[in-house]
C-alpha cells in the first residue's frame, strides 16, 4: 500500500457552516451600510432649510430694521432745515447718508426674498427725477471725499423733472452701485454720468453710469456678480466684505422697469456700470402744482389740524410728533384700529394718519370702519401710512384720500395733509 506524503494529501472540503455564517456576515454588513446610508442622508435632508427660508429670515429682519431707519432719515432730514453750523451739518449729512444706505440695503433685501417667491413688482409714483439724480450725485461725491478720492458728476440738462416710476427702488439701486465704487476704490476717483433717450408713447429711456477706478474685473468674475449671495471671488469677499446680494438685485429691479444693467472695464484700470431703466413721462401739471405735480405746501396757507395717528411704534410716534408739531398741527397718538374708530367717533379731529400694520385689526380694516360712521365724521381725511409701497392699492380701495410710504418726509406729509383734507371737503 502506498502511502502520500503530507504535501500529497488533498486538503477536506471547507466546511458549509463556515460558508454561510460567512455569507450572513456579508449581507448584514451590506444592510447596515445600507441603514447608515439612508440615516445619513435623512440627517442631511433633516438639517437642510427649506429653500427660500434663508432670504425669508432676511426679509423679516431687513423689514424689522427699516423702522428704526425711517425715524433717523425723518429726524435727519428735519435737522438738515435747522440753523446748524458747518461742523454739525457735516454730521447731519453723514449720519443721513448711512441711514439712507442702510434702508437701500434693507429694500434690496426685502426684494429679493420677494423675487424668489412672487417675483418683483415695481410702484408708479410721481417724483422728481433731476432731484434723484442730483441726491445720488451728492452721495457719491460725499462718499468719495470721505475716502480721499476725486468724484464727477454730469447730470445730463435734457433730463425731465417729473417721470413715474418707483422711486424707492431706483434709489437703491444706484446706492448699491455708489457703495461698491467708492469701496472698491483705493486712490483715484469715481463718477456719476445720467443720460437719457427718447422712448415711444412719452416713455424715456434713464441712463445711470458710475465709473471707479478701481480693482477691475475679469469676464469670469463679471458672469459670477449677478448671482444671489456670491462675489466675484473669495479675495474680494475677505477683503472688502458684503453679502453678495445687491447686484443680483440690481439687475432683477432694471428688467422690471424694462431696462438692464451692463458691466465695462475700463482703461487703465476700473469698472463702469450702467443701469438703464425706462420711465414715463409726467403730465403737465396743472396750474398751481409744484415740482411734485401737487400743490406746494410752503405756498399755501395750511391751518393747523388736529390729526390723530395711529401707530402702535413708540419710536415712529416721536417722528411723527416732531414733525406734525414742525408743520404747527397738533397730533394725538393711538395704538390700535378698533380704539381709533371710537376715539374719531367723538368728533375732535380734522385728518387720520393710519398705519397699515396693527395689532387688533389692520389698517385696512380700520379705514373701511370710519368709512361707516355718519357724515361728517366718516368723511374725514385719512391718509394711509406704511413701509410697502404695495399697501398703497389697498389702502385707498379702502377709502384713504392720500398715502405716504415710509420713511416719511415733512414736505411729503404736509402735501399728503393739504391733498386729503381738500379732497375729504369736496366730499361733504
Amino acid at each position: 500500500m502506498a502511502f502520500r506524503s503530507r504535501s500529497q494529501r488533498t486538503a477536506p472540503p471547507p466546511k458549509r457552516r463556515a460558508t454561510k455564517k460567512r455569507a450572513s456576515r456579508a449581507a448584514a454588513g451590506t444592510v447596515r451600510k445600507r441603514v447608515a446610508k439612508k440615516v445619513t442622508a435623512k440627517s442631511v435632508t433633516a438639517k437642510k432649510p427649506s429653500p427660500g427660508i434663508v432670504e425669508a429670515a432676511l426679509a423679516a429682519f431687513a423689514h424689522e430694521v427699516r423702522t428704526p431707519l425711517t425715524g433717523i432719515l425723518a429726524i435727519s432730514d428735519l435737522l438738515a432745515t435747522s440753523d446748524l453750523g458747518e461742523r454739525e451739518r457735516r454730521w447731519v449729512d453723514t449720519i443721513k447718508a448711512g441711514a439712507e444706505h442702510l434702508a437701500s440695503l434693507a429694500t434690496l433685501f426685502v426684494d429679493a426674498a420677494k423675487t424668489a417667491t412672487a417675483g418683483s413688482e415695481v410702484r408708479q409714483d410721481l417724483f422728481d427725477l433731476r432731484a434723484l439724480a442730483r441726491n445720488i450725485g451728492d452721495a457719491l461725491a460725499g462718499r468719495a471725499a470721505a475716502k480721499g478720492l476725486r468724484s464727477a458728476v454730469d447730470i445730463s440738462e435734457k433730463l425731465p423733472a417729473l417721470v413715474i416710476g418707483d422711486p424707492v427702488r431706483l434709489r437703491a439701486a444706484l446706492e448699491n452701485l455708489i457703495d461698491n465704487a467708492v469701496k472698491f476704490t483705493e486712490q483715484g476717483g469715481v463718477a456719476l454720468a445720467v443720460s437719457m433717450s427718447r422712448g415711444a408713447k412719452g416713455r424715456i429711456a434713464v441712463a445711470f453710469a458710475v465709473s471707479d477706478s478701481g480693482i477691475g474685473l475679469s469676464l469670469a468674475e463679471i458672469k459670477r456678480l449677478f448671482r444671489p449671495f456670491s462675489q466675484a471671488n473669495v479675495s474680494i469677499a475677505s477683503r472688502f466684505g458684503g453679502a453678495g446680494l445687491g447686484l443680483s438685485s440690481v439687475k432683477q429691479l432694471a428688467r422690471a422697469m424694462d431696462g438692464d444693467i451692463a458691466i465695462t472695464p475700463r482703461r487703465g484700470g476700473g469698472t463702469t456700470f450702467t443701469l438703464k431703466v425706462t420711465l414715463a413721462r409726467a403730465r403737465p401739471a396743472k396750474a398751481g402744482a409744484g415740482a411734485g405735480g401737487e400743490a406746494e405746501p410752503s405756498s399755501v396757507a395750511t391751518p393747523a389740524l388736529r390729526v390723530l395717528s395711529v401707530e402702535d411704534n413708540p419710536f415712529g410716534r416721536v417722528v411723527l410728533n416732531t414733525i406734525l408739531t414742525e408743520l404747527g398741527h397738533h397730533a394725538e397718538f393711538i395704538g390700535r384700529g378698533e380704539a381709533a374708530v371710537e376715539r374719531i367717533a367723538q368728533g375732535d379731529f380734522d385728518a387720520v394718519l393710519m398705519d397699515m400694520v396693527l395689532p387688533g385689526i389692520d389698517g385696512i380694516e380700520a379705514i373701511k370702519r370710519i368709512r361707516r360712521l355718519d357724515p361728517p365724521l366718516g368723511r374725514i381725511a385719512i391718509i394711509g401710512v406704511s413701509g410697502r409701497g404695495d399697501d398703497e392699492a389697498a389702502s385707498r380701495a379702502a377709502g384713504a384720500d392720500a398715502f405716504l410710504v415710509k420713511p416719511v418726509s415733512p414736505r411729503a406729509l404736509a402735501t399728503a395733509l393739504l391733498e386729503a383734507t381738500r379732497r375729504s371737503a369736496a366730499a361733504i
